[in-house]
């Protein structure tokens, strides 16, 4: 998994929200990647950010600071961090503060530039490639025809590379599949209407694609003519997922995507994202709090916290050892359908209070291991560290 190209990074994400002087820290400091082909599950309690990173990543929110990179480009910077630093080093009068507010700037300036201008940089990154691509493939074509197919091809990518919006690569599947279906559109409108922003206009094209996302995600072309009040909740979330795989993208944030259906359904919507993955090369970022769910589908895991990340490691590592004391919590609450086991199941409660002393020694998140990172102060990383010598 490490040998894979990083597809998104996202570096110390936070977002807060402000009502008056009140600031609510839904993420805060959140720091991940996620490699290209790969299944990202991001688990924790209600209320703890998972879709807040979510939108974050996608741009439904502007983020408060850090830095999403998706495909090596810049997509989202916060610069409200920076307005909070000139504003903090005013009041306190530092020394030499008109240059530190000059360098505060410039990074606002950066920030702004790269985020207005990240599908021009993705469009000369794009456009660089093809050439490199197809160039050598029609210098060497004999064949006049072949050189006017691959001209002809090389064109088309060219023009759809300079089209396209980065952000459109990534798509989500949201968590409530009757909100997020408009109930005055057709099954068709539905899913087409991404296609239609981006330009189509060929009513042929657009019905052709709908039928064929349709039957891939188990439905029936005779579907597209009706509303999404005439299926039921596991349909619903079918169409929500061929809304976003018709956009061909590279990225998709699954935002609980069973959570609201009946447990059969569960497996079955799982089963289609597998298969999805499987056909289209899909990376997936799969927000759940069903760990059962997530550790069949995920290959690396991240637990969240009151906004922060505590723990990230793979799947099978994370499971047999975990390592922060509210993984731990989180794992004794899975049930299984297994009466001897579940009399003598104890569950383990996370006081933080009682668990940490954060009044001096402050955490961060380090690495204990290859792959596993887990939120501690110095202290608790010497115990994690000593603990690790005799289990690995």
């Amino acid at each position: 998994m490490s040998d894979r190209e990083t597809l998104l990074k996202v570096e110390h994400l936070c977002q807060y929200f402000r009502a008056g002087n009140f600031v609510t820290k839904a993420v805060d400091d959140v720091s991940f990647d996620i490699k290209k082909g790969e299944v990202f599950g991001l688990v924790g309690e209600s209320g703890c950010g998972k879709t807040t990173t979510g939108r974050s990543i996608i741009k439904l929110y502007n983020i408060t600071s850090g830095n999403v990179i998706f495909k090596g480009v810049r997509i989202a910077a916060g610069i409200q961090s920076y307005k909070d630093n000139i504003k903090k080093a005013k009041e306190e009068k530092i020394p030499n503060l008109s240059e530190y507010i000059a360098e505060q700037k410039k990074l606002i300036k950066e920030a702004k530039y790269d985020q207005k201008n990240c599908d021009k940089e993705y469009s000369k990154k794009r456009v660089a490639e093809l050439k490199e691509k197809y160039e050598p493939l029609i210098a060497k074509a004999s064949d006049p025809a072949e050189k006017d197919k691959l001209t002809k091809e090389y064109k088309e990518e060219v023009y759809k590379a300079r089209r396209t919006k980065l952000v459109t690569q990534i798509q989500m599947i949201f968590q409530d599949p009757i909100a997020s279906l408009d109930p005055r559109m057709t099954v068709r409108e539905i899913i087409a209407e991404g296609l239609i922003i981006q330009g189509e206009r060929n009513k042929n094209v657009i019905d052709q694609k709908v039928y064929e996302m349709l039957e891939l995600v188990g439905l029936v072309p005779e579907h597209a003519s009706r509303y999404p009040h005439e299926f039921s909740g596991g349909q619903r979330q079918r169409i929500g997922v061929a809304r976003s795989i018709i956009m061909n993208p590279e990225l998709i944030i699954a935002d609980e995507p069973v959570s609201a259906l009946d447990v059969s359904v569960q497996a079955q919507v799982i089963n289609l994202l597998n298969d999805l993955r499987d056909r289209f090369g899909l990376t997936i970022l799969f927000i759940a709090h069903d760990l059962s769910v997530v550790k069949y589908f995920s290959d690396r895991i991240g637990v969240m916290y009151y906004g922060k990340l505590v723990e990230l490691a793979d799947s099978d590592e994370l499971f047999a050892h975990p390592l922060h004391p509210y993984t731990r919590s989180l794992l004794s609450a899975i049930p299984l359908p297994d009466p001897i086991y579940e009399k003598a199941r104890k569950r383990i409660v996370y006081n933080p209070l009682a668990e940490h002393d954060y009044s001096v020694d402050k955490p961060s998140l380090r690495e204990v291991s290859p792959g596993h990172f887990v939120q501690c102060n110095d202290a608790e990383y010497e115990k994690i560290m000593q603990e690790l010598g005799g289990n690995h």
